[in-house]
């Protein structure tokens, strides 16, 4: 068993990767029933895709934190590392496509005399 961490904006997936028939399971639920979006589960299944490994290995995630776009792309990229664990042989394709590269961009604070991190309240010339 494999254990690894992957994260985006503030959504934090562990993902346990066993050989087995490729079942994932994420939060006790089908991957399915947890992400009714197509594009998630697209996007979660792309690490296999690319390495060829689709129906090798089962996956228990555990995910939380953000939302289900951000929560998608931790779990995808928990996936990357944990196969990259599995063969070292994986790392050019999974590199080339952007899959193990953590995504830096977090929510900006937002600023006292401001609305928004960066809307300033509007201008009156007089």
């Amino acid at each position: 068993m494999i254990r690894t961490t992957g994260r985006r904006k503030t959504a934090v997936a562990s993902v346990r990767l066993t050989a087995g028939s490729g079942t994932i399971t994420v939060n006790d639920r089908s991957l399915e029933q947890y992400f009714p979006r197509d594009t998630s589960r697209m996007r979660i299944l792309e690490p296999f895709e690319l390495t060829e490994t689709i129906g090798q290995y089962d996956a228990i995630v555990t995910v939380r934190g953000g939302g289900s776009s951000a929560q998608a792309d931790a779990v995808r990229h928990g996936i990357s590392r944990a196969l990259l664990t599995v063969s070292e042989a994986l790392r050019p394709a999974l590199r080339k496509n952007g899959m193990l590269t953590r995504d830096p961009r977090e929510v900006e604070r937002k600023k006292y005399g401001r609305h928004k991190a960066r809307k300033r309240p509007q201008y009156s010339k007089r």
